[in-house]
């Protein structure tokens, strides 16, 4: 409903340059503004009539904030300290940028640790071995994709390999979907929504939609009523056309 004010995917801003090509390429599909300031990438938001900017790393301290409020609920006492996950292939800078997230949420940072260890301990995959266990991990989330080899020895844990891309997820292949669906719209109806952010995040959401339903059929619809200047819009997708994409 307020798609220009609606902030999401800081983690694929926080620890990078404005001027990066994968910045670059998300600011196109991001309904919200991002600035320039020398050199470091600014989300900017409009708030009772200011406007405001953020670095990346002051959303993600929103949400520590919020997770830190959550935890001290449900534990009835302060929450001070935390262990901070971030993707396997995060660079030194995107992991200072981590800890300055924390800092800012008023949190001590104890330690920054990989999600594929995050992953195993999380599964017990270090519990009742008698010898050395070789696990492989598959990680693939809303924007980042890692394979890691490592192997756990006594409750010690050693990564082996790790590769991936810190830019591929379920968030790219939403926009890979809403790329295609604004393309067939166009030839359908001979008019570009690319620049109607509202209708670009409507489109997202039933791209989103049609995903999960392609997760457990062969083919799936979707219905958009009043898409652009009042025109509904109903397509369908087919797995191997997804697959394709």
């Amino acid at each position: 409903m307020n798609p220009t004010n609606t902030v999401f995917d800081a983690n694929s801003l926080i620890g990078r340059r404005f001027d990066y090509a994968v910045v670059q390429s998300d600011m196109k599909h991001w309904p919200f503004t991002v600035v320039n300031d020398a050199g470091r990438p600014k989300v900017q938001v409009e708030c009772k009539r200011e406007t405001k900017s953020f670095y990346p790393e002051e959303v993600s301290s929103m949400v520590l904030t919020k997770m830190k409020e959550i935890a001290e609920a449900y534990l009835e006492k302060t929450v001070t300290n935390a262990i901070v996950t971030v993707p396997a292939y995060f660079n030194d800078s995107q992991h200072q940028a981590t800890k300055d997230a924390g800092t800012i949420a008023c949190l001590s940072v104890l330690r920054i640790i990989n999600k594929p260890i995050a992953t195993a301990i999380a599964y017990g995959l270090d519990k009742n071995i008698e010898a050395e266990r070789n696990v492989l991990i598959f990680d693939l989330g809303g924007s980042t994709f890692d394979v890691s080899f490592l192997t756990i020895e006594e409750g010690i844990f050693e990564i082996k390999f790790t590769a991936g891309y810190t830019h591929l997820g379920g968030e790219h292949f939403d926009n890979l979907m809403v790329n295609n669906f604004i393309a067939e719209f166009k030839g359908k109806h001979k008019k570009d929504i690319s620049e109607n952010k509202r209708d670009v995040c409507r489109l997202c959401t039933s791209s989103e939609h049609a995903k999960h339903s392609l997760s457990s059929s062969t083919q799936s619809s979707t219905e958009t009523d009043s898409l652009y200047e009042e025109i509904n819009f109903y397509t369908s997708i087919t797995y191997d056309r997804f697959e394709e994409k």
